[in-house]
């Protein structure tokens, strides 16, 4: 019988990869000329890529891309990414506790992530935590990607579980749109990268810390959506 599942997103959700998206970020602006920038006002974008991180820094200092610029800053900034994950990306509090539990209780256990899916795998590989996870998805797995319900149910269904006791973390509308679309119980974190706060995407519950992910929360979201 397949077993019950938790599918996570990834950036934001599980991982605090800001430090190395910043990092990234400033690399390629050093390469533009601009100067580096603070995490604050780019915390909406830090889940949102590269590219819409790049677009952000260049229209906070009122400077136009040169033809061919973002994409080669965007090239840059990837190719920075890769080459030094996991770096300072770490598990958010209580992520190692909540996967304990829930391993313990029988559920399986992925990660939907419109992530590049090899950045995806590298990152939990390079931080140990590959083995916990029956499926890592990223925006290039399926043809199709988050808020596509599809991206979701094809996740558990790669992770070989039971859709029908699924539930989806994120932190986002996009995550949280992903889930409802697909009939999916979701927690929305409220640390996550966003600028608006999780509550107004109306998700199944919202949580401060992994802490209040417990067992008998996810059991009740199951239980009333079936």
């Amino acid at each position: 019988m397949p077993k019950p599942i938790i599918v996570f997103d990834l950036d934001g959700t599980l991982i605090d990869t800001a430090p190395d998206l910043l990092d990234s970020l400033n690399h390629s602006l050093g390469l533009a000329g601009l100067s580096p920038v603070e995490a604050a006002p780019f915390r909406a974008e830090l889940g949102m890529g590269s590219r819409a991180m790049l677009q952000r820094a260049f229209a906070s200092v009122r400077r136009d891309f040169i033809e061919g610029e973002l994409d080669s800053l965007q090239t840059s900034f990837l190719d920075h990414y890769r080459l030094n994950i996991p770096g300072r990306s770490r598990p958010y509090p209580g992520v190692l506790a909540a996967l304990d539990r829930f391993e313990a209780a029988g559920f399986e256990l992925a990660i939907c992530t419109n992530k590049i899916e090899k950045s995806a795998s590298a990152l939990i590989e390079g931080l140990g935590l590959a083995p916990r996870f029956a499926a890592i998805a990223g925006a290039d797995t399926f043809p199709f990607r988050k808020p596509d319900p599809r991206h979701l149910t094809e996740t558990i269904a790669m992770a070989k579980a039971d859709a029908s006791r699924a539930v989806m973390i994120g932190d986002s509308r996009t995550d949280i749109d992903t889930a409802k679309a697909a009939g999916i119980p979701v927690i929305a974190v409220d640390f996550g990268y966003t600028d608006r706060h999780v509550r107004e995407f109306d998700p199944s519950m919202v949580v401060s810390t992994y802490d209040e992910i417990t067992l008998e929360a996810v059991e009740r979201l199951i239980a009333a959506a079936g």
